[in-house]
């Protein structure tokens, strides 16, 4: 990355040169900006920025689950931000890590993954990062690099420069240690562990979800010790799932992998709420933010947020597949939905209710769609306006239809 400092307007600006654009400091630091929830320490940034060094951005994943969804995207996003600035991302996978099971959050113990595993998933998350960073700025890192090279005498040298009342300071910790709910020792590597690996790739930036600020500042703290500059930590807001309160998660069945069918992203992203959209679009579009701003003053002039929607569903799909199929989904969207149409080649399930009725949970679940009543509870967030209807069948998400006789 090249830079440039000149003056214009009597204004000071450093320029950054990469990939035919030019880019202000000013605008850099904006870019970054967009869409955090806290920067520690934002002067630092600043100071890295300017600094004409191409810098190392570290973001760890473990590969708990196979597959990636958007609210992972909301990081991923940043670091490909980054990357337009010309910095080079480290995309950390976890894969000792992961076997310990992050505690972030959590009330319990998580269950230990083995190691095949964790390898299948990671090779999983490989394949999927690349839909959004660039390959030529990115390196693939596994934290059992170096962590296998620990020996014990190593390993407890690390942990002695933390305390046991200094993890307490942590939120789910202290409250299962109130609670008398049992803290596996473990459980008190991962933080140190993670701070480690900012010390082994010499992080200048690290990015993590809110719920990671104590770890990323255990980085902090390391690197200091091992004589390293700290690393800036950078949280990103938790995205809510399609029920928009629970953050989306696989496990809650409120999510939108980015490995599904352009259909069927395109119907999950239309139906969230129109509130929940503007939450959609501060952080998961690539449009500016005064193109934003004037989606919202159109809603407000009388614009059904329906085509609002739109054209964040055409964005994130054409993200995750291309342009062509976006507007593919879109049109049999609007067949289905809009217009009451029937897809053709949909598989049908007859199911016989009563005079009195069954509830819709019920249903689905007799349909098979689902494997308890607690997923299709979840699932009716999502379809209710499709299911209150008085028609003769019910289109959940593409996949098949309810006929009622």
């Amino acid at each position: 990355m090249k830079q440039y400092y000149i003056k214009l307007d009597n204004e000071n600006y450093n320029l950054f040169i990469n990939r035919n654009n030019m880019v202000s400091t000013k605008k850099a630091t904006e870019l970054i900006l967009r869409g955090t929830d806290e920067v520690l320490i934002e002067d630092e940034l600043k100071d890295k920025l300017t600094s004409g060094k191409k810098l190392n951005i570290k973001a760890g994943f473990d590969p708990t689950a196979p597959d990636l969804h958007i609210g992972h995207t909301v990081l991923i996003n940043k670091l490909r931000q980054f990357q337009e600035l010309g910095h080079q991302v480290i995309f950390l996978i976890g894969d000792f890590t992961a076997m310990i099971g992050d505690p972030s959050g959590k009330s319990a113990t998580r269950p230990r993954l083995s190691v095949e595993e964790v390898s299948e998933n990671a090779k999983s998350y490989e394949q999927q990062i690349f839909k959004i960073l660039d390959p030529d700025l990115t390196k693939v890192e596994f934290n059992s690099r170096w962590m296998k090279k620990m020996n014990a005498a190593e390993l407890i040298g690390l942990a002695s420069n933390h305390t046991v009342a200094r993890m307490l300071e942590r939120d789910d910790f202290d409250k299962r240690y109130k609670s008398n709910q049992s803290i596996s020792i473990h459980e008190f590597l991962y933080p140190i562990i993670q701070g480690y690996d900012s010390v082994a790739l010499d992080a200048d930036v690290e990015l993590g979800g809110t719920d990671q600020k104590f770890n990323l500042l255990v980085g902090r703290q390391f690197q200091t010790l091992h004589g390293q500059s700290p690393q800036v930590v950078i949280t990103m807001p938790i995205l809510e799932g399609l029920d928009g309160t629970q953050k989306m998660s696989k496990s809650l069945g409120n999510y939108i992998g980015i490995d599904e069918p352009a259909t069927e992203m395109f119907g999950k992203i239309m139906s969230i709420s129109d509130v929940l959209m503007w939450r959609y679009y501060e952080l998961l579009s690539f449009k500016d933010l005064e193109e934003i701003s004037s989606y919202k003053i159109d809603v407000e002039k009388g614009v059904n947020p329906r085509d609002i929607k739109f054209k964040l569903a055409e964005e994130i799909v054409g993200r995750f597949h291309d342009a062509k199929l976006a507007k593919i989904a879109k049109d049999d969207f609007v067949e289905r939905f809009s217009k009451n149409a029937i897809p053709e080649n949909i598989e049908q399930v007859e199911i016989k209710v009563d005079k009195d009725g069954v509830v819709f949970a019920n249903l689905i679940k007799e349909a098979g769609l689902v494997t308890s009543t607690s997923d299709a509870h979840r699932i009716c967030l999502v379809y209710t306006s499709d299911a209150a209807d008085e028609r003769s069948s019910v289109d959940l998400g593409g996949r098949r239809i309810i006929k009622k006789i």
